[in-house]
């Protein structure tokens, strides 16, 4: 199988779900060896996450790596090019239901012996920490807005180069796991930070189809959130960091 964009799309954000998720469930579930290993535990596994993510997906085929639809939407309107939108979005979701799948077989054991529906449903999507409609999706939007903002800047420091007061571009993973986990430890502790649709739309279907014991609702009423306010977080980010000439 040659390396395709679909294809490096598909298994970077699989990987990224299936470490990140898979901290998630580490922490929250039952009879686990790093069972309330708390909040720092999770942001730096979810750092990690897309840290191996990112390299997976550049390995298989898709050097952009954005492993997530708000990344794509954001760049779309940052450079006016929308092509990647149809190709690389399905291959996110997918991935998502993938990695998360993944998770459920890992810790088979454990869905039986917790007994908290909102801990199993944590292990797969994002909820708020106190539910109010507008200030949770302006959580979203903000917390989405410095992922763009970030993004940007760490691949502007990569194209200036080293030479030029710039960075490396080998760090470029490193550096966006890092802001991944800032993100995070400053802005996540209101609704878990999806900031990526794929990260939680995908893990979410997982959650309604897959037999998991006593799991509870999927909180659908709650999961356009994490969708809509990511995505247009990163449009308008993206169109005002455009008339800055990045």
């Amino acid at each position: 199988m040659q390396p395709t964009p679909f294809l490096g799309e598909l298994i970077g954000t699989m990987v990224l779900i299936l470490l990140g998720n898979g901290v998630v469930a580490n922490v929250v579930l039952n009879k686990t060896k790093g069972q309330n290993g708390g909040w720092i535990v999770i942001t730096a596994g979810w750092a990690f996450a897309v840290m191996a993510g990112v390299f997976t997906a550049t390995a298989l085929g898709s050097p952009g790596a954005h492993l997530n639809p708000a990344v794509t939407i954001g760049f779309a309107f940052l450079q006016q090019d929308f092509s990647l939108i149809t190709t690389f979005i399905p291959a996110q979701i997918l991935g998502g239901i993938l990695g998360a799948t993944i998770v459920w077989i890992q810790y088979y054991p454990h869905w039986a012996v917790t007994d908290d529906p909102g801990a199993k449903l944590a292990c797969f999507a994002t909820g708020p920490a106190i539910r109010a409609t507008i200030p949770n999706f302006l959580s979203e939007f903000i917390a989405t807005g410095m992922l763009i903002l970030g993004i940007v800047a760490i691949g502007y420091s990569n194209v200036i180069g080293a030479a030029q007061g710039g960075i490396p571009p080998a760090l470029g993973p490193y550096l966006v796991g890092m802001l991944v986990w800032s993100i995070g430890l400053s802005l996540g502790g209101t609704t878990g930070y999806a900031i990526n649709p794929a990260r939680d739309l995908g893990p979410r279907i997982a959650h309604t189809i897959l037999p998991i014991a006593n799991k509870g609702t999927s909180d659908w009423g709650y999961g356009w959130i994490p969708i809509v306010a990511p995505l247009l977080g990163a449009a308008i980010f993206g169109l005002v960091l455009r008339l800055f000439s990045f």
